[in-house]
């Protein structure tokens, strides 16, 4: 664990509220990779490219498909029919949304100019291939079959799976990571006021416990 990360945590514990102090660790996650970000083309971090590719998905699917992640996760982690290719797409998902602050942020989904939407791109794209992958479990059939209809039925309704993007033509792989980059989050107003309004609330918190244990009398 990085020093940020648990810095803030141990700070925000108990002073703030849980979602704030999720968000709070977040940012700090962001703030220590930009290094890193910095250096990297488009925003991802380069591997050597041994790892599983990871086709890509429109604009529209990735907007349908975002509110049924947890329920494609949470099929996959009971999945028992796995190999290795499998588990390291389920394990770059999770990662990714994480370096994504969990979809959290505003735009990451639906605003192509967000500097989250790439990364955004990529762990949904993840959960795609995954959710298709299931699909051949004999243990999954009926569950995965059933999330399927319910996810294409979302997209006929709703006619987007054929609304693009800049990103909608980019195929992934679990061994490059996609993170934002810190020019990006700067020129994008939601991002930058959900990052400054984070990084002031920590300040704060951390000014007032400072300032509680200054005070706190000797025993």
């Amino acid at each position: 664990m990085t020093y940020p990360i648990h810095l803030a945590r141990s700070v925000m514990r108990g002073i703030y509220p849980k979602r704030g102090r999720t968000l709070l660790v977040a940012v700090c996650l962001i703030l220590s990779s930009w290094p890193a970000t910095l250096s990297a083309h488009g925003g991802g971090i380069s591997g050597h490219h041994t790892g599983i590719p990871i086709p890509g998905l429109t604009h529209g699917e990735m907007a349908v498909i975002a509110p049924y992640y947890g329920r494609i996760i949470a099929l996959a982690e009971t999945a028992s029919d796995t190999d290795e290719a499998f588990r390291r797409m389920l394990n770059f998902a999770q990662i990714q949304r994480t370096y994504c602050l969990w979809g959290i942020m505003p735009g990451s989904v639906n605003d192509e100019e967000s500097p989250f939407n790439e990364c955004s791109h990529a762990y949904l794209a993840a959960a795609k291939a995954i959710l298709l992958r299931m699909r051949a479990m004999k243990d999954q059939m009926t569950p995965v079959s059933d999330l399927v209809s319910e996810i294409d039925a979302a997209l006929t309704r709703n006619s987007l799976s054929l609304v693009l993007c800049k990103f909608s033509g980019e195929s992934f792989n679990t061994a490059d990571l996609i993170r934002p980059k810190l020019s990006g989050i700067v020129l994008h107003a939601g991002s930058l006021t959900v990052m400054l309004s984070s990084l002031l609330a920590a300040m704060a918190a951390i000014w007032f416990a400072a300032r509680a244990l200054r005070t706190k009398p000797h025993i």
